[in-house]
């Protein structure tokens, strides 16, 4: 299961293109905007999903830059984004270095298109503000 920003452009892009389902089978795919149950036991457990995308992965919870570098592992060489995916990210490293650049992106690209962050916590339908 993958918890990504159904907001952001980049979020959308990276987990259609992974091509996950051709190395360890269907996966599946979660909106942290739907208002899907399991994104809030996530909150609760302390994940920022501002902070980074969420991959579970054979019982654990994989957060931000190990998500990615997991992906990136697991991720399907059989196209260019594959290759590349996995060429940088694939190393541990790489992907800590890389990843605070992918969330700046993320974050600016929702304030462009005038969206906001994910609330903090989604039981709370009534929180003001927009996380800036």
């Amino acid at each position: 299961m993958i918890v990504y920003d159904g907001d952001c452009i980049f979020c959308q892009n990276y987990v259609r293109f992974m091509r996950l389902r051709e190395t360890v089978g269907p996966v599946e795919l979660i909106d942290a905007r739907s208002g899907d149950p399991r994104v809030a036991d996530f909150q609760r457990q302390g994940f920022d999903l501002n902070e980074g995308m969420l991959f579970v992965f054979e019982n654990r919870v994989y957060h931000g830059d190990e998500a990615v570098n997991l992906l990136a592992i697991l991720s399907s060489p059989s196209s260019l984004f594959g290759r590349l995916n996995r060429a940088i990210l694939s190393n541990r490293t790489a992907a800590r270095v890389v990843y605070p650049l992918l969330k700046f992106g993320r974050r600016l690209t929702l304030r462009l298109r005038g969206r906001s962050l994910i609330p903090a916590d989604l039981d709370q339908s009534t929180k003001v503000g927009n996380g800036w």
